[in-house]
């Protein structure tokens, strides 16, 4: 079963509005820039944490990235970023993501992220910070 086949329950919205200088030659917004907007989504959606997130001492780097493409983003666009956990594990969390449009009417993108949050001093995985998995409930 594909991403696009789950019905999971949506953790975090973000509305994003594509700039013209995200289109690639054949007018449509480039592959690398889906990924750009996954980062935003993911970093938009850690700012509402209750505390902080990263700081000097942890911080969420990127262990795995998968993405499909199902349909390009045309220009112009209105689009919504999804996000919803699909694996919650001690140190480390996979966070899926679909790109659909505004009217839910096409599926650009989905796939996931594997995030592990890192002891800063040392780069090891520390467990899954309090806020992280107050956020996910």
């Amino acid at each position: 079963m594909s991403d696009a086949d789950k019905d999971p329950s949506v953790l975090f919205q973000h509305a994003i509005e594509p700039r013209w200088r995200d289109l690639d030659a054949f007018g449509h917004v480039n592959n690398s820039n889906f990924l750009t907007y996954l980062e935003e989504a993911r970093i938009c959606w850690f700012e509402t944490f209750d505390g902080q997130w990263v700081n000097d001492a942890i911080a969420p780097l990127l262990a795995a990235v998968q993405l499909n493409y199902r349909a390009p983003i045309d220009y112009p666009a209105s689009i919504i970023v999804e996000l919803f956990a699909q694996h919650i594990g001690t140190t480390s969390l996979t966070v899926g993501h679909r790109i659909r449009s505004t009217d839910g009417s096409v599926l650009h993108a989905d796939g996931h992220v594997v995030t592990v949050w890192i002891d800063r001093a040392t780069g090891r995985p520390i467990a899954l910070p309090d806020l992280v998995l107050k956020a996910l409930r």
